[in-house]
């Protein structure tokens, strides 16, 4: 299920398998599984406005709305085209925006950027909703139930225990959705068998007639969309369970998701002037009296995992983000000790307060359906761009291209129209959400382009000699045994010239190693290589780390393994060079060198640059220090300052008196 730490090893779901089939039911479908829990009730409270189409033709277009948006935007869209699109098996937008990076059309990280913001933004509404949704129920037998509270308190738990890993409750992920998509199932069955006439909903004609004559078809829109919600997690789930496997278990759970909204139909249909008015879920509305309490239960059970697959899933967004220079390094942890059981705590706690903001402020779970609506429908617009440039990668046949496009184009468009007009009954929350989100991934992108300008690289073999010439004065005071710095040059014969600024200049820095640590980013999410290069025998080493997006930087592991191998190969001495510490086969000591370069003239920017510098230094301190996020520990690190750029500003030459 989940990849071993340092990446290259992990369970390979993409042959079609039982266990495969399980764990896409346990975490993949969690978002779109839940929706019954809401959408019907969404849709009954939208019909109140201007309800002029008989109820029994309104239900049935709308029904009718739901099963084509499943067939049309899930299945085909996502199961059975984006699911193609994956990156070394890896989906998700921002994989999406690996696989085409390279094409020369440089706004589409703005596209990654909107869409992974709305997609995080979802990640705080789809936990408020779900639980809430399900808390609910217990409003049937006590009215004065504490729905907020209680939701409040069940979210910080689910927060709460993501530091101590999933593992074991994960286990049990698969078997409960099993029983949940079963009871959703069976439920509408029951009620399905009542009235077979509901069965015409399958007719797109119905749909069509709703949207056409209904003249609140564009607050229904907001509401049927509602269904399809977590389909753009079932794409950035693909990693962690394999094509075949959720496209074999989504046919399981389209027949229940159908089965339920029917039954759902069938029984309001016979039953409107009960709900009409009092707010009553249709959903609990079709089970029986003696089910509703443990229905709660199972719903809840449903909801937290539902909330903890988009968690996760937020995590890997951002753990994408960073591989991709789009967010500040932040250290990732792995409390299972696997893989895919990643934690991010900034983002974690991060995630819980907006999750208590969203429920405190809306109060009920029918007021978060605009917002809920708003965010996913960015998110899958901008999918739908970047589907676009990668089938014209794939070399599809243009028309076939121009029209998947204008296609979802529109129906996205239409249904981002739809939750438009309620932004001020809730959807701004959403867009602010987003908004910063967005404005922080720009900035730091957009900040490290800007000093990438002004930072001189210089040939590494200028300057070798110096360094040699260095490594043999006695005057000098010796710094360290092992000396590393890291480097983002590009090409292995160059180097930073702040590094040689720390080493020569600031203040002479003697060792018996230099080494040179460079992360390359790789397009296999699982790429777990290294390669060293000797600059200066016995001196200088340029160590290359190959890492995919989905490996994490944790490069004081990887380089004391270096560091291990170059021992066991006889390349560096392994132990000290101090002879009293040598005869007792102590190890060499080892320093890092971080240099924080924050100093870059005004006279050299731009008022735009001004600006996108000013947030970057503000998106600095969401990230972690550099030893932190690298898994450095602090009694072995130096921090530097060091001016970006060394070049000289031509000034007014000052006159001595």
């Amino acid at each position: 299920m989940a990849d071993v730490i340092g990446g290259g090893h992990h369970l390979d779901l993409k042959k079609l398998s039982y266990v495969g089939v399980l764990v896409s039911l346990g975490i993949v479908f969690g978002d779109i599984g839940t929706s019954p829990l809401y959408v019907m009730k969404a849709i009954v409270n939208a019909r109140q406005v201007g309800a002029t189409m008989p109820f029994d033709e309104y239900i049935e277009g709308a029904l009718s709305c739901i099963i084509w948006t499943l067939t049309l935007q899930t299945t085909l869209k996502y199961v059975i085209i984006a699911l193609r699109a994956d990156n070394k098996g890896e989906g998700g937008i921002l994989a999406l925006f690996s696989l085409i990076k390279n094409l020369k059309k440089r706004w589409l990280y703005l596209i990654a950027i909107i869409g992974a913001s709305a997609l995080v933004a979802d990640g705080v509404i789809t936990p408020s909703l779900t639980v809430m949704s399900a808390i609910e129920g217990l409003e049937i037998y006590n009215p004065h139930t504490p729905v907020v509270p209680i939701t409040c308190a069940i979210l910080i738990v689910i927060f709460v225990v993501q530091q101590f890993g999933t593992s074991f409750i994960g286990k049990f992920f698969g078997p409960v959705m099993v029983i949940w998509f079963l009871v959703l199932g069976i439920l509408g069955v029951l009620h399905l068998v009542q009235d077979f006439s509901i069965l015409k909903s399958f007719n797109p004609y119905y749909a069509y007639k709703l949207i056409v004559n209904s003249p609140s078809a564009i607050i229904i829109l907001g509401a049927v969309f509602l269904c399809t919600t977590g389909a753009e997690a079932l794409y950035s789930d693909l990693g962690h369970c394999g094509a075949k496997n959720i496209r074999v278990s989504w046919v399981f759970v389209k027949v229940m998701l159908i089965l339920n909204y029917l039954g759902q139909g069938a029984w309001l249909l016979k039953n409107y002037e009960t709900v009409q008015g009092n707010g009553v879920n249709p959903f609990f509305g079709i089970m029986p009296e003696w089910m509703i309490l443990p229905g709660v239960v199972l719903a809840t059970a449903a909801a937290i995992i539902a909330s903890q697959a988009l968690i996760t899933g937020s995590f890997t967004i951002f753990s994408e983000a960073m591989s991709l220079n789009l967010w500040p390094n932040q250290k990732i942890d792995y409390p299972s000790g696997v893989k895919g059981q990643m934690y991010i705590s900034r983002i974690n706690w991060g995630l819980l307060l907006f999750c208590i903001i969203v429920v405190l402020y809306f109060k009920e779970s029918h007021k978060m359906e605009a917002a809920y609506g708003l965010s996913i429908t960015v998110t899958m617009f901008m999918t739908t761009i970047l589907l676009t440039f990668w089938l014209l990668k794939k070399r599809v046949n243009k028309l076939i291209v121009l029209s998947f496009f204008l296609m979802y184009g529109a129906i996205e468009l239409g249904f981002f129209s739809a939750n438009i007009i309620k932004f001020f009954d809730g959807g701004w929350i959403t867009v602010v959400l987003a908004g910063f989100i967005g404005i922080c991934m720009y900035s730091w992108y957009n900040g490290r382009q800007i000093k990438a300008k002004f930072i001189n690289f210089v040939k590494i073999s200028k300057y070798v000699s110096i360094i040699k010439d260095m490594k043999l004065d006695e005057t000098i005071p010796k710094y360290c045994t092992n000396l590393a710095y890291l480097s983002r040059a590009k090409y292995n014969d160059e180097i930073e010239s702040k590094i040689i600024y720390s080493i020569i200049k600031k203040q002479p820095k003697r060792a018996d190693h230099y080494f040179i640590l460079s992360i390359i980013n790789q397009e296999d999410p699982y790429t777990f290589k290294y390669s060293v290069e000797e600059i200066l025998p016995g001196t200088i080493y340029k160590v290359n780390f190959l890492l995919g997006f989905k490996v994490d930087r944790r490069i004081n592991d990887y380089f004391n393994m270096v560091l291990k191998d170059l021992m066991a190969e006889g390349t560096i001495p392994s132990r000290s060079s101090h002879p009293s510490l040598r005869a007792h086969n102590i190890p060499p000591d080892l320093k890092y060198v971080v240099i924080d370069n924050t100093y870059i003239n005004d006279i050299l920017l731009t008022v735009k640059q001004k600006v996108t510098l000013s947030l970057y230094n503000f998106v600095k301190y969401i990230g972690s220090d550099d030893f932190k996020a690298w898994g450095v520990t602090m009694h072995n690190v130096v921090v530097e300052s060091a001016p970006l750029t060394e070049e000289t500003i031509p000034v007014k030459r000052i006159e001595q008196v």
